[in-house]
C-alpha cells in the first residue's frame, strides 16, 4: 500500500453489516433470510454476501462495483445483477439476482442497510484507491508459482 493512502485511510478495516433480507420466488412472496455483508480489504474489488441458513452457510462474492452502481441504476452481466426497485409496499429496496448452474435466485433487500454498507465500505477503501493496496507484482509471482 502506498503510504500517502495508508496516511489518509489508516488501516483498512474489515466492514460487515448483518441485515434482514427476503428471497422473492417466482410468485413474487417473499420469504425472509438472515445475511450479512462482507467488505474486506485484502480483496478491495470484491464483496461477499454470507446467507446465514441451514444446512451450511453459503457465501457470494461479486465486484464490490456492482454493488455500488447497482444501487443506483441497473447494472450486471453473467452470475450477478443488481438494481434498485420499489417493494410491493412501496418502500425503496435493492434486488440482487443471483445465478448459479443449479438455479438463480432474486433476493431483496432495504435500500437504507445497503446504503449504510456502502458508504461505511467507500469511507474504508474509496473507488479509486483499490489498486493502492494490492502488490500486483507479487500477486502475478504468486499466479506463475502455482
Amino acid at each position: 500500500m502506498h503510504k500517502d493512502l495508508k496516511l489518509i485511510l489508516g488501516a483498512p478495516q474489515v466492514v460487515t453489516e448483518a441485515m434482514q433480507m427476503a428471497f422473492v420466488d417466482t410468485e413474487g412472496t417473499s420469504t425472509p433470510l438472515e445475511a450479512s455483508f462482507e467488505f474486506n480489504p485484502t480483496d478491495p474489488y470484491a464483496v461477499s454476501i454470507l446467507f446465514h441458513g441451514e444446512p451450511v452457510p453459503v457465501r457470494w462474492t461479486f465486484a464490490r462495483d456492482l454493488l455500488v452502481e447497482g444501487f443506483y441504476e441497473p447494472t450486471g452481466d453473467g452470475d450477478v445483477h443488481v438494481w434498485p426497485c420499489l417493494s410491493s409496499t412501496g418502500n425503496a429496496v435493492v434486488i440482487l439476482e443471483l445465478n448459479s448452474p443449479s438455479g438463480e435466485v432474486l433476493i431483496q433487500v432495504s435500500s437504507r442497510p445497503i446504503s449504510a454498507f456502502i458508504q461505511r465500505m467507500l469511507a474504508s477503501v474509496p473507488q479509486g484507491a483499490e489498486a493502492d493496496l494490492v502488490d500486483f507484482d507479487s500477486e502475478l509471482a504468486e499466479l506463475f508459482r502455482s
